[in-house]
Formats: C-alpha cells, sequence, structure tokens
C-alpha cells in the first residue's frame, strides 16, 4: 500500500518539511500570509467563541434547573424512568437561566444606570471647578518651590516647540487617517455587540447539546492518543475545566460581590460619584493582584476633587474591603482554584496584559494555573520513577534527597 511505501513517506515528509520552513519565512520576513489567515479565522469565529463562553458560564445554572427537574420527574415516577435529560426539560432550563440572567441584569441596570448617569451628569457640571482646584494646586506649588517653576516652564516651552511641529507637519497631512480610525472604532463596537447578540443564539446550541459536544472531545481524544494515554488526557482536561470553571466563574461572583459592597458603603458613608465609583472597583476587581489598585486609584483621585477628606476616607474604606474580599469573599468563593503562589500570579498578568491586554491580564491566570498544573505532574511522575519524594519541603536542603530504596518482591 501507499502508506507502507518508504519513499512516499520521505517524500511526505520533505514536503511538509520545506512547507514549514517557508511558512516560517513567510511568518518573520515575508507578508506573513499565515499570521493574516490566522486572524482572519479569529475575526470571523468572534460569535461561536462569544457563545461557547457564555455557555460555559452558565452551564452550572442549566445543570441546576436539570437536576431539579430529574429529581422532580424521579419522585413523581418512583425512579421508574430513566435519568436521561428530555429535550423539553434542557429546553425549558436554558430558558430559565437566560431568564435568571436578564433579570439580573435588568435589576441591575435599573438601580444603577440612572444613579450612574447622575454622577456623570454631576461630574460634566463641575469640570470647570475642578479645573480652578487643581489649577490652584498647581500654582500653589510652583509659588512654593521656584526651581520647580523653572523646571515647568523649560519644559512647557519645549513641549510647545514640539506641539507647534506636529500640528503642521503630522497632523493635517494625517487628518483622514485619523477619521478612518475614529469611524473603524465606531464600527468595531457595533461589529463586537453583533458578534456577541450572535453570540447569544449560539450559547443556546451548545448548552442543549453540551453532553454531545463533550462526547464528541472524547471521541478525538480516542483518535488522537493511544489508548493507554486517553485516560490521562481526559484526566487533565477534568483538571483544567476545575481550574478554570472555578477561578472564571467565581472571580466573576466576587466582583460583583464587591461592587455591591462598595455601593452600599460608599451611599453609608455619603462619597460622592458613589456608583461611578462603585463600578470602578467593582470592574477592575476582576483582574487579579492589580485589580484593586487600578480602580481605587482613579476612584481616590475623583473623590479628592470633590473632598480630599472623604478621599481619605474613601481610601481606607477600600483597604478595608480589600482585606475582607482577601481574607473572607475570596477565599470561601474561589479557595485555592489555581494553586498558583502570587509570584506566578504576578508573571501570568505582566505577560497576558502584554500580549492581549486587559483580557490577557484577567485569563493568563487560569492558563498560568494549568500549564503549572501540568508541569507539576510530569516533574512528579519523574521524579517518582526515579524514586525521589515528589513534595518541595525535601528540597529544602543543601543536598538533594537520595533515592528510596527498591522493594523486595516476596
Amino acid at each position: 500500500m501507499l502508506h507502507k511505501n518508504p519513499y512516499v513517506k520521505m517524500a511526505l515528509t520533505a514536503f511538509c518539511t520545506v512547507a514549514a520552513v517557508l511558512l516560517f519565512y513567510d511568518t518573520l520576513f515575508g507578508s506573513r500570509f499565515l499570521l493574516n489567515v490566522w486572524r482572519q479565522l479569529i475575526a470571523a469565529s468572534m460569535p461561536v467563541l462569544y457563545g461557547a463562553f457564555l455557555a460555559y458560564l452558565l452551564s452550572p445554572i442549566v445543570n441546576f434547573f436539570d437536576g431539579a427537574a430529574l429529581r422532580l420527574r424521579l419522585a413523581k415516577t418512583a425512579g421508574n424512568r430513566g435519568r436521561k435529560v428530555s429535550l423539553g426539560v434542557r429546553s425549558a432550563s436554558i430558558l430559565l437561566a437566560w431568564a435568571l440572567v436578564i433579570g439580573m441584569l435588568y435589576l441591575l441596570g435599573a438601580v444603577l444606570l440612572p444613579e450612574l448617569y447622575k454622577s456623570v451628569q454631576q461630574l460634566a457640571g463641575n469640570v470647570e471647578n475642578y479645573y480652578r482646584t487643581v489649577s490652584g494646586w498647581v500654582l500653589h506649588l510652583l509659588e512654593t518651590y521656584p526651581h520647580v517653576e523653572q523646571w515647568v516652564t523649560e519644559q512647557m516651552n519645549d513641549y510647545y516647540a514640539t506641539m507647534n511641529g506636529w500640528l503642521r507637519n503630522d497632523l493635517l497631512p494625517q487628518a483622514a487617517t485619523v477619521m478612518s480610525i475614529v469611524s473603524g472604532g465606531v464600527f468595531g463596537v457595533v461589529r463586537f455587540f453583533g458578534d456577541l447578540l450572535v453570540g447569544v443564539v449560539v450559547s443556546l446550541y451548545f448548552l442543549a447539546t453540551k453532553e454531545i459536544c463533550a462526547a464528541q472531545g472524547k471521541r478525538l481524544a480516542c483518535v488522537l492518543f493511544a489508548q493507554e494515554k486517553v485516560y490521562w488526557v481526559l484526566r487533565g482536561a477534568r483538571k483544567a475545566d476545575r481550574i478554570c470553571s472555578g477561578f472564571v466563574r467565581g472571580k466573576l461572583l466576587d466582583s460583583l460581590i464587591i461592587g455591591v459592597l462598595c455601593f452600599l458603603g460608599c451611599s453609608i458613608l455619603d462619597f460622592p460619584y458613589t456608583p461611578l465609583v462603585s463600578v470602578f472597583v467593582g470592574v477592575t476587581n476582576v483582574i487579579p493582584f492589580f485589580g484593586p489598585f487600578l480602580g481605587a486609584i482613579p476612584s481616590t483621585f475623583l473623590i479628592l476633587l470633590a473632598s480630599p477628606r472623604k478621599a481619605l476616607y474613601f481610601v481606607i474604606f477600600v483597604l478595608a474591603l480589600q482585606q475582607l474580599d482577601g481574607n473572607v469573599i475570596g477565599p470561601k468563593i474561589l479557595g485555592d482554584r489555581t494553586g498558583l503562589s502570587n509570584l506566578w500570579v504576578i508573571f501570568a498578568i505582566l505577560v497576558g496584559g502584554s500580549f492581549f491586554g486587559v483580557a490577557g491580564m484577567f485569563f493568563a491566570v487560569p492558563v498560568c494555573a494549568c500549564i503549572y498544573s501540568a508541569a507539576d505532574f510530569l516533574v512528579s511522575v519523574q521524579l517518582r520513577k526515579k524514586r525521589l519524594p515528589v513534595e518541595t519541603e525535601a528540597y529544602t536542603g543543601e543536598t538533594p534527597p537520595d533515592p528510596a530504596p527498591a522493594r523486595r518482591e516476596e
């Protein structure tokens, strides 16, 4: 047969090698055809990716309604019927899950959006007063420290010359480019909401056929891997699912709770711009480690413009809220889902943020946790083969531990 002919294998190997070299050269030095195709494929697949992510988030809610309907049916039939979820039950569970999500979003929007609009309107109305306040601070600083005034004057003169040259040489010739960027940004927002709407529809199909999708994934694993490795592949997939699902769903719930607590606390303490500040704190809390600081810094500056004393109180309140989140709420919801130390969390956030922005800062932590778990498993397997201990504490001494003696077979 052809696939057993050594010349055919050599020809296929040579063809694949040459193709890989050409694609590598084109990616680095040529027109980057493969990279452009990949970007186009990702852009076309965004509605499916959004739908898969929404289905992944809503899957526990659908499972809860499925279980409730199944228990009710078994109670009525005394367990004579099977445990398979029918199409009608699954459809009702999906509708109830989306109804619950839409209801929560409506309540959140009904409470938050009017107050948020008032805060933005109040902020826009006080821009002139805040400008005078900041100008007064700057003038007082310059009058107190004359050498700072001289340095600022020199910098302003340099900036003025640079800005004047930029306006004449760069801005006017590139006005068409700027307009295209603005129109592209508007189009990008419209496209995002369009993809999200299609993603909602796609999520319905994923939720309705999630068992079939899981079975197809197992079927594919049996084709791609040897029979003795399929168990470990599926075990690793379940481990990655526990890490990612626990972190993503738990972090979103934790951020929602922190945003609500911040809104209640700021309302009780009568801080200005409470809805706007709560949105900052709640949304940025999604980002691990750096999130609280990213939300607290602009919020503190915003309150500082209205009242320096309340800004100090807000800093104390945010520190107390983050302590509550880090020591009580976060561990209760997330637990030790990732198994990463703070050093690896910081590393994952920095790398993910540099490549993929804010989304990368959020998803980099569970991805890094999955990679860390797989690496730890492989290292443990190799240590067991060498009859060495797998615990990290055993390697804290100056010399590595000795292998355990081999067991004698009686």
